[in-house]
């Protein structure tokens, strides 16, 4: 897979970003299966981890494409008609899905094989796990910087890789529109309509402060470990 590609450019917010009939299009689907503070949410963290990956060398070599169509698609598991939704999977990976199924209605499998797919849905489906995705691989980490650099803010994002001015150039272009609350009445959606796909994920907390019936006792790991009884059993026998 050639990671190198060369896209056309425009800027957003001051920002040098890809500039693809795909990305165009992702745009417009994502607009559709969001609300207003989460399409600027969206756009911010399009931008803000454009802004960081050119200060890391290490990230400079990445797929471009890859990257921003993983920014841009990222939180369709949070359309509110849940019509890319299901009652089944956790919210990243209904938007992981809902991209990879998005990509290859959209796009010939010889520019799009299933190595460079499978860079969008890590991206998407790991993105709020930072323990592991800031140790994937570039488009991944790239993506999961922008995410995260949204609710950090400068301050949060170590090394100088956001400024203010750079962060407060991005936030006036797509005001925040009160999206701290927004994505806390997501999760308490999440959380009380399909709770068993919540339990190990970023709402949990959320579900436990702000949902009385919500529970995760039997769902830990403790739980889970203290219900494998494999050291106890005797398969001589057998």
């Amino acid at each position: 897979m050639d990671s190198h590609r060369t896209v056309p450019m425009r800027k957003l917010a001051g920002v040098e970003i890809p500039d693809t009939d795909l990305i165009r299009l992702a745009t417009g689907y994502a607009r559709q299966h969001a609300s207003d503070a989460f399409f600027n949410h969206i756009q911010r963290c399009l931008v803000f981890g454009f802004v960081i990956a050119a200060k890391v060398p290490e990230l400079r070599g990445r797929d471009l494409e890859v990257h921003a169509l993983a920014a841009i698609l990222h939180d369709l598991g949070f359309d509110p008609s849940r019509q890319l939704a299901t009652s089944y999977r956790r919210c990243e990976v209904d938007s992981a899905e809902a991209a990879r199924d998005f990509l290859e209605k959209h796009t010939d499998r010889s520019e799009w094989p299933p190595q460079r797919l499978q860079l969008v849905w890590d991206a998407i489906a790991l993105h709020a796990v930072g323990s592991i995705a800031f140790h994937k691989e570039p488009e991944v980490k790239a993506s999961t910087y922008g995410v995260w650099a949204d609710f950090q803010g400068p301050e949060g994002v170590h090394g100088g890789l956001l400024t203010d001015s750079e962060y407060d150039r991005v936030v006036q272009e797509f005001p925040r529109l009160a999206i701290i609350e927004r994505m806390k009445e997501a999760w308490i959606e999440q959380c009380t309509w399909k709770p068993e796909t919540t339990y190990d994920t970023a709402g949990a907390d959320i579900g436990d402060e702000y949902i009385e019936t919500y529970s995760r006792k039997g769902h830990t790991v403790l739980d889970f470990l203290n219900g494998c009884n494999l050291d106890t059993v005797d398969r001589s026998s057998k």
